[in-house]
């Protein structure tokens, strides 16, 4: 018997045992909807220390089941992050990349994905990505990853998980290119037009100088052309590309890339607005001109890649006093270098956007890096799609009477390897006739030849539009098209 007005022992062991399992659930609700790693491992070891308390049965199972309620919490959360299809279950698990973040979850496929051969079901897998991974290049790979650790499942994810794709694959940094070959230049080929990064080379002509384009189409365009643009993607050697990023890396990208801007000059001399803390007003401003670049949407290849993974954190805009030049900074790629104006002299676009191809290069090379570039690839990026020069060269042109027969305008574009969108995108008519033509190659040809091309193209659209105004039909617009583009050739 103990002293009188002393606790016996026993109850006071329990008594500390109530004590610390009321620390416990007390600490526990106050982490509730924002669980760290320091938080999590805390709680952790306040669960290892009850193993030595001899309790009551209903105080153990108190502790089993704070256990399985923070399990289930965490799994709720996980649940919840972007980079995983809800509705199927392609046999991706999370497995604690080191690139997660709150709210995505990189994937890992222990085995080759089912691919959906189904092409009537809207989950049906289309990408040249899942027509390339067979499960003999699946297991050839699955272990394989770059120095960055970006792995071959993060490469596959956006195309397993978004099957609608066309493209299906990401390059998280610019060893992808090697690593993934295998699966990486069919899919350049079949996007491509058969280019083969292993038996050819990309030509590079960024000379505003060697472009053809005389007055009179000067003249010709200014007639049927609203306004002309022409961009392409630039990334700094030595950092991980937006899909496989960190933030100490898009930061550093995005400091590199605000130095470039802060040192341009003359008509290239702007502002650059980060999107993290931009003001409404700045912001409606921006998106009322078009310029600003949104969050992507859960459809698009960068969500599921990873790509849209704290934003908007270093992420911006930049244009210069006229808008005539803009640069998107950690989109899709770092840098995404945007030349235009109203009206159609494409020449003095081009020669704005080399200009500023040409200061991004220059500022790389100043911070001691370089911009990605081989002569087999041409300028690399997070997607296949947009390699070589990955320049896309556009007029928004007004076409009457070719608006009134889309298949015709398609079938004359695609003659002169040139890409129509109409309003509602490729395949609609056009609101107002006014169309959207670009060249459909990016890799092969330089961006010279590209732009050419664009040109040579139009022209040859003009001369048919005014063909048909004249009272011709469309057998005759096709004759036209195959008779300017066969004198174009010779």
């Amino acid at each position: 018997m103990g002293a009188a007005g002393s606790v016996p022992a026993a109850d006071a062991t329990a008594e500390k045992e109530q004590e610390i399992y009321a620390a416990m659930k007390a600490e526990f609700a106050a982490q509730d909807g924002k669980e760290g790693p320091e938080a999590v491992a805390a709680l952790k070891a306040k669960w290892e220390e009850l193993t030595g308390i001899t309790g009551t049965d209903m105080e153990q199972l108190g502790a089993t089941k704070l256990q399985a309620m923070q399990r289930g919490r965490l799994a709720r959360k996980d649940a919840a992050k972007l980079g995983k299809n809800k509705e199927f279950d392609s046999g991706g698990r999370l497995q604690k990349d080191s690139k997660d973040s709150d709210d995505f979850g990189y994937l890992t496929y222990d085995a080759c994905p089912k691919w959906n051969t189904d092409k009537d079901s809207k989950l049906y897998h289309k990408s040249l990505m899942a027509k390339t991974c067979t499960p003999e290049l699946f297991e050839k790979l699955k272990d394989v990853k770059t120095a960055t650790g970006y792995t071959f499942s993060n490469a596959i994810q956006t195309g397993v998980e978004t099957p609608h794709l066309g493209v299906g694959a990401t390059a998280g940094d610019e060893e992808c290119y090697e690593k993934f070959a295998e699966l990486i230049n069919p899919i350049i080929a079949g996007w491509h037009g058969g280019y083969d990064p292993a038996t050819m080379k990309h030509p590079t002509d960024l000379n505003p100088e060697n472009l053809k384009f005389s007055p009179e189409q000067v003249e010709s365009f200014n007639k049927y052309v609203a306004s002309t643009r022409i961009r392409a993607a630039r990334n700094i050697r030595g950092q991980p590309l937006p899909p496989g990023s960190t933030r100490e890396s898009a930061a550093a990208v995005e400091t590199t890339l605000k130095k470039t801007f802060e040192g341009l000059e003359g008509d290239l001399k702007g502002t650059y607005y980060p999107l993290t803390g931009m003001s409404d007003e700045v912001s409606t401003d921006l998106q009322s001109q078009g310029f600003l670049f949104q969050k992507p949407k859960t459809t698009n290849l960068l969500t599921n890649a990873g790509a849209a993974r704290f934003w908007p954190e270093s992420r911006g805009i930049f244009h210069n006093e006229n808008k005539t030049a803009l640069a998107w900074c950690n989109e899709e790629d770092h840098c995404r270098i945007i030349s235009m104006a109203m009206g159609g002299d494409v020449k003095d676009v081009f020669a704005r956007f080399c200009s500023l191809s040409e200061a991004v290069k220059g500022a790389a090379e100043a911070s001691g890096a370089a911009l990605m570039w081989n002569e087999t690839h041409g300028f690399l990026g997070s997607c296949p799609s947009n390699i070589g020069t990955g320049l896309r060269g556009s007029v928004m042109i007004k076409l009457e009477k070719l608006n009134e027969n889309v298949e015709l305008l398609e079938e004359i574009c695609d003659g002169f390897d040139l890409q129509p969108r109409g309003s509602a995108g490729e395949h609609s008519a056009a609101v107002g006739a006014k169309w959207d033509v670009s060249n459909k190659q990016r890799i092969g040809f330089s961006e010279v030849q590209l732009v050419q091309k664009m040109i040579d193209g139009i022209t040859s659209m003009i001369k048919i539009e005014e063909y048909l105004a004249g009272g011709g039909d469309a057998d005759g617009a096709k004759a036209m098209a195959a008779e300017l583009k066969a004198a174009a050739s010779a």
